[in-house]
């Protein structure tokens, strides 16, 4: 630092008297000082420094080491997460108020995230405000809690629930979907659901054939009585997607809907334990079992294709026929069912044995010879006396030529 000279005219130094260098010794009395060139103006006063650290003649700081910064203030950092996220904005305000003051006060860093966050609290504090004057926070709340529950997709979807999709169809892809009392007009009615093994995503192909077999395998758990079931009514399942897979989803809803794409659907179809009476239940559990021996038929359209696996089927009929029977006889059936459900006992006791018979034939010819006889003797319209009878569904289902779409069965993804 250099020292300004005194004030008033310069006068130029000169080499005086003395060689440069050399300087007169003892001229002046100890504590006397000549005065400025000009009276009355002292020598100019000496210029102070600090002192180095370590004192003087200590070794100071290493060349070219700077000074350590102080640190950020942790309570700003904190203030302006929660002023950028908006989530408590209260909160966020009050921290950032803290952090300036104790910046202050210990000179650490960190003001631009203290002053940004309590300004974007500042903001979001006003917008909560607004909202909880016109309810927008309610509806906010509400949206949070659902999507956490799940509710309102369709991972929540449950037995007997009915809904309905944002596009009216139970095509394509969804998420959201809308659950509504099966009495108003709705796209699907749930009956069923089952986990998929965990693991790598098995594709969309491998999905559709597992949500097939087992949706339908699971249906007459719920509608038990398939005479109920509308003509125009079908199974369908929710599925799982790729998306979805890596989220967690393995889930595979089965439900009920309309054939039409833009069909509806009106009331539930739901009859089982919870919508039957003791009677019903008895009648529908017996013919249950005939039904799903029935549907083992095999995948070979003749008997010449494979005659082990047709006389095999043949054999689990005649077997599902004397379950049936047997079931049907130990049941008490009110008075007025009790002559039909006989009649049709001893009708289903002659089709077990054309069923025997078949699963012993060794010719083609007889082998369908005796299925004729057996589909006769447990036509339909020999079970429509014992239904009415017991206030069950009495017009026989017509069914397509592809017996009910199995394997053709549309799913929606989610």
């Amino acid at each position: 630092m250099s020292i300004p000279p005194p004030s008033g005219p310069q006068v130029p130094y000169s080499q005086g008297q003395y060689p440069q260098g050399q300087y007169p010794q003892g001229q002046y009395p100890q504590g006397q000082y000549p005065q400025g060139p000009y009276p009355g103006q002292p020598y100019p006063a000496y210029q102070t420094y600090p002192v180095p650290p370590g004192g003087w003649g200590q070794p100071g700081p290493p060349y070219g080491a700077h000074p350590r910064k102080p640190p950020v203030n942790g309570v700003a950092i904190a203030a302006f997460v929660l002023g950028v996220f908006c989530c408590v904005p209260a909160v966020g305000l009050v921290l950032g108020l803290i952090a300036l003051a104790r910046i202050r006060r210990r000179g650490e860093r960190g003001k631009g995230f203290a002053v940004a966050g309590s300004v974007l609290s500042s903001v979001g504090l006003a917008l909560w405000v607004v909202s909880l004057s016109t309810g927008a926070a309610a509806d906010f709340w509400d949206g949070f809690r659902d999507a956490a529950r799940g509710e309102g997709t369709a991972y929540s979807l449950e037995k007997g629930q009915c809904f309905t999709t944002p596009s009216g169809s139970l095509e394509g892809v969804t998420y959201d979907v809308d659950e509504v009392p099966c009495e108003e007009e709705h796209d699907g009615e749930v009956f069923a659901s089952f986990e998929l093994p965990g693991g790598a995503f098995p594709g969309d192909d491998m999905i559709t054939r597992i949500a097939d077999d087992r949706c339908y395998a699971l249906h007459d758990d719920y509608a038990m009585d398939t005479w109920a079931l509308p003509a125009d009514v079908d199974v369908y399942y929710l599925t799982p997607t790729s998306q979805s897979w890596r989220t967690g989803d393995r889930e595979v809803t089965c439900l009920f809907g309309n054939t039409d794409e833009r069909g509806k659907l009106t009331g539930s179809l739901r009859n089982d334990e919870t919508t039957l009476d003791a009677h019903q239940l008895a009648y529908l559990k017996a013919d249950g079992v005939l039904n799903t021996a029935l549907d083992s038929v095999p995948s070979s359209e003749y008997y010449e294709d494979d005659p082990i696996v047709h006389k095999a089927w043949a054999g689990r009929v005649a077997r599902a026929l004397t379950e049936q029977t047997g079931m049907l006889r130990e049941h008490s059936w009110p008075a007025g069912a009790e002559q039909p459900v006989t009649e049709l006992i001893g009708n289903l006791d002659e089709a077990r044995k054309a069923w025997a018979a078949a699963e012993v034939a060794t010719e083609a010819d007889l082998y369908y010879t005796h299925l004729d006889k057996g589909y006769g003797l447990m036509d339909s319209e020999r079970t429509v006396t014992a239904r009415e009878a017991l206030g069950l569904p009495a017009t026989p289902p017509v069914y397509g030529e592809d017996g009910g779409g199995a394997g053709e069965t549309p799913g929606k993804e989610v």
